[in-house]
């Protein structure tokens, strides 16, 4: 069984409307490994869709949180919002509503492509609106009995302080002064040198993280969370929120998801404050937004998963082809069939009556680079194919054709990349050389235009000449893009109008009697 149908599972044994959470605090670039966690909550909550229930995924965006430090893709002049709640910072680039809603907004963009059904929750709405005036005045008056589970479970100090109001003067948070505390007003004395007040009902003080989290699970009677790793260690924030939720709050803790996180292939673990080369939105970019889903639906959470954005595209890719098609061929083993399921999820659950066009991702990177524009390239694949692409075929591989293109101009290796030369190179042939090009012309010329066949004119001609057939090969590849390696070279000349691959030999043909 895929694990996103036993978290349903456990979901429904006590709660019949289940509330998926997960969240993020935009404070930096978001890396394409942030996507984990929506993905993951979105795939449980398909799960449930499909089977029925009333279900709702809510995605929180921690905007009430500081800015830890000025990182380095930030301007030296924001080293003076350090320690401010990022929705009160101004947005970098001067187009978002301020520095929380620019960093989130590709993160928006990428759900939307992906088609998460979600409600957006933004924290600093919510202590705006009152709902954490409640679990506030909890955290202040037992703050003891909080500081004393804290200590049991994970060894922090007694100087965890459970509420911090934010300084009117400077705008960052401040020293509570709980001995003077009456709901709804707290005293404060600031590092700044201001005293003053703050009313727990309003957008005027926040909960850290350990409390924040475990009143979020109450105010909203949260059902399941994935959760990054690091929160499930022992002791540490997912095991204290558990018991604050319980014996302060009077709520329930949700069933926990703690997942691995997503490793950078050659880089290692990614982090927003660093400023990841592979956002979310290039993810998105450069995968159709159903095979990004599968990259993180094939494994199981707690697996850590190696983000390739060169070569690995290519393989994800054909992986998810040969899923497709064991899906609709009904034809698979029982050690295929949970890839198989996270494929139907990756639809959410929303599969096709009838199988899509399937061209295989890095076929398609030799069509884009060889086509004029997407029209050509429909009819490259329909000649060569011999169908006829309509209906929603068209739109999925136009949006294909878009990533791809994507990936060839931002992250493909050198060697997936070629152009089409204008003429023959200059370069030194033989009358071997020109020997191979009059019998390819000859037999080009008789065959059936598909790649098995061209393959199999070049391997003969290659034998009659008695030349090595990978000396042949790199001699075409000159000839063609300039470069000693390229393209399968059956299906990249298969690609090209037959008229156009022979008219090119007989050109090189003519350099060689120029020898």
């Amino acid at each position: 069984m895929h694990w996103a149908d036993v978290i349903a599972e456990k979901a429904v044994e006590e709660c019949e409307h289940p509330i998926i959470a997960a969240g993020i605090s935009p404070t930096g670039i978001l890396h394409v490994g942030s996507l984990r966690e929506a993905v993951t909550g979105e795939s449980v909550c398909s799960v449930l869709r499909e089977r029925g229930y009333d279900v709702k995924l809510v995605y929180f965006v921690d905007s009430f949180d500081p800015l830890r430090r000025r990182y380095e893709f930030l301007p030296k002049e924001f080293e003076k919002y350090v320690g401010m709640p990022i929705c009160n910072i101004p947005c970098p680039c001067g187009k978002h509503d301020n520095y929380a809603d620019h960093f989130i907004q590709p993160l928006f963009d990428v759900i939307k492509q992906l088609k998460m059904e979600c409600d957006v929750i933004w924290t600093h709405k919510l202590y705006g609106d009152g709902r954490f005036a409640e679990t506030i005045n909890l955290s202040i008056e037992r703050r003891k009995e909080v500081m004393d589970i804290l200590e049991e479970i994970s060894g922090r100090n007694k100087t965890f302080i459970p509420y911090s109001p934010l300084c009117e003067e400077c705008g960052r948070f401040s020293r509570p002064i709980f001995e003077t505390y009456r709901f709804p007003y707290i005293e404060y004395e600031c590092t700044c040198g201001h005293i003053g007040k703050a009313d727990v009902r309003k957008m005027e003080g926040k909960l850290p993280w350990r409390l924040e989290w475990p009143a979020k699970w109450k105010i909203f009677g949260v059902t399941v969370e994935p959760f990054g790793k690091d929160h499930a260690a022992s002791g540490g924030s997912y095991d204290t929120s558990k018991e604050i939720v319980k014996k302060i709050f009077g709520g329930k803790a949700p069933y926990p998801v703690p997942y691995e996180f997503v490793q950078l292939k050659g880089v290692g673990q990614m982090h927003k404050s660093t400023g990841s080369p592979i956002t979310a939105l290039d993810a998105v970019r450069i995968t159709p937004p159903e095979i990004l889903n599968y990259l993180f639906l094939r494994v199981n959470p707690h697996r850590s998963i190696e983000y390739d954005s060169g070569t690995g595209v290519l393989e994800i890719s054909d992986e998810y082809d040969r899923m497709e098609t064991l899906y609709f061929d009904g034809n698979f083993t029982e050690t295929e069939e949970n890839s198989v399921r996270a494929y139907e999820i990756a639809q959410h659950n929303k599969v096709s009556a009838v199988k899509p066009l399937q061209i295989a991702y890095r076929h398609l990177a030799n069509i884009v680079q060889v086509a004029e524009d997407f029209e050509d390239v429909v009819k490259i694949i329909e000649r060569t194919k011999n169908i006829s692409v309509g209906g929603a075929d068209v739109d999925k591989l136009k949006l294909k054709c878009d990533c791809v293109k994507h990936w060839i101009e931002k992250f493909a290796p050198d060697v997936a990349k070629f152009s089409i030369c204008e003429s023959v190179p200059a370069l030194e042939l033989s009358e071997d050389d020109r020997a191979l090009f009059a019998s390819l012309i000859a037999k080009f010329t008789a065959i059936n235009w598909r790649a098995d066949e061209i393959n199999g004119g070049i391997l003969d001609s290659s034998k009659e000449i008695n030349l090595n057939v990978k000396n042949s090969f790199r001699l075409l590849y000159r000839v063609f893009i300039g470069k000693s390696s390229g393209p399968r070279i059956g299906t990249f000349f298969e690609s090209m109008n037959r008229n156009f691959v022979i008219k090119r030999l007989r050109e090189a043909s003519a350099l060689c009697g120029k020898l």
